[in-house]
């Protein structure tokens, strides 16, 4: 029996074995291959769409299959177990990407975007990162004029997940004054006049995933394309990061997890000194110490995951999963590459992968810093 029969129940499990099936067929023989190109092919969003893979925790009226947690982490798990966290964040950019739309757009808008996403007909990215900016989302720069019934956009996003081959673009932009109250956020479409995307970022990890800078360049866009009130995007965005955040640790700890599944069987081939590693103590003793540090970290995501599910505030809670599940699989990378020593330092070394992957997750979605500032100001710092 399962550890955690109090998250997943039968359906998730399903879907667990649905999203394993889809990864072992579609992702896993040719992931290699992708990493090295820094791509992977369009038509998956296409086939994870047709097994209903991308409307899990979307609004079923939209063509989702409806609100659920846990199912969304048993999907994004398996996906995790294709060994490439590029790959899971460019196939998942619908889920930071769309919510915004999903909760706070028009219906019209919702109709025509949401829907097509899902399918895997059209991709949807989240843009709010600036060359200048970075975490510093309430001072960011890029400006939308009034102008008639539309908005003149001009500016620039950085980073951006899906940036390079998105249709959809959830993008914020400062309406109004200085600061987080002049905040909105503009569905873009892509062939927009005057929007235009620069060369695949390349990166230190993350290789699959499609990583672009986008230029806005009086793009003209209709006010009926805002998402919310005018000036009310601060916090939707706060909002959306609550469970970017929690996906980043859930990937934080799939990360980990494989890292020490390939050190569990990797010690048991290697010898040295005449024995296998795994007869060494000083080996032995690290390994279980990296296996109690992710069950930990697991335990306490999933506590988290529930008490969102539950409609509980939990920015705090959320930070802390976050902040604790990377600082885990930090330790837990570095440690598998150098147990495996020369071998985890090439690249045909899935945990010389993981390491470089695992850097990125305490830096998205809100780094380790601004993650203890959020905890400090909730505990009346």
């Amino acid at each position: 029996m399962s550890l955690y029969t109090s998250y997943f129940n039968e359906t998730h499990n399903q879907v667990r074995l649905t999203a394993r099936k889809f990864v072992d067929q579609h992702i896993r023989p040719f992931i290699n291959d992708w990493e090295e190109a820094g791509t992977f092919p369009r038509e998956l969003y296409n086939l994870a769409g047709e097994a209903g893979l991308l409307g899990i925790d979307h609004p079923e009226e939209l063509g989702g299959s409806g609100a659920d947690i846990f199912m969304k982490i048993a999907a994004s798990e398996e996906i995790m177990r294709a060994g490439s966290g590029g790959l899971a964040a460019s196939l998942g950019s619908l889920d930071i990407g769309l919510p915004p739309i999903e909760n706070w757009a028009s219906q019209e808008l919702k109709e025509r975007i949401v829907p097509a996403v899902l399918r895997g007909e059209k991709i949807a990215a989240l843009a709010i990162t600036e060359p200048s900016g970075g975490s510093d989302v309430a001072n960011l720069k890029t400006r939308a004029e009034s102008d008639g019934d539309y908005y003149r956009v001009n500016g620039s996003k950085t980073f951006i997940t899906s940036g390079h081959r998105a249709d959809y673009y959830t993008v914020a932009v400062r309406t109004g004054g200085e600061g987080y109250g002049g905040i909105s956020l503009l569905l873009i479409e892509r062939d927009r006049a005057g929007f235009s995307v620069g060369q695949p970022l390349k990166k230190m990890g993350w290789w699959a995933s499609d990583t672009a800078e986008l230029f806005f360049n009086d793009v003209l866009v209709p006010k009926s394309n805002i998402i919310g009130a005018e000036n009310a995007g601060f916090f939707v965005i706060m909002s959306n990061f609550q469970k970017e955040r929690l996906n980043l640790a859930v990937m934080a700890n799939m990360t980990a997890q494989l890292a020490l599944e390939e050190c569990l069987k990797y010690v048991h081939q290697r010898v040295a000194f005449g024995k296998p590693l795994a007869k060494m103590q000083v080996i032995r003793h690290k390994l279980a110490d990296m296996a109690t540090d992710l069950e930990a970290s697991k335990e306490f995501t999933y506590r988290v995951a529930a008490q969102i599910a539950s409609g509980i505030p939990a920015v705090k809670e959320v930070s802390m999963a976050k902040n604790f599940a990377t600082r885990i699989s930090d330790s837990v990378t570095y440690e598998a590459v150098q147990i495996f020593g020369g071998m985890g330092f090439m690249r045909e070394s899935l945990v010389e992968r993981l390491y470089r992957d695992n850097r990125i997750l305490s830096i998205g979605g809100g780094t380790h810093e601004i993650m203890n500032e959020v905890i400090a100001k909730q505990l009346g710092l």
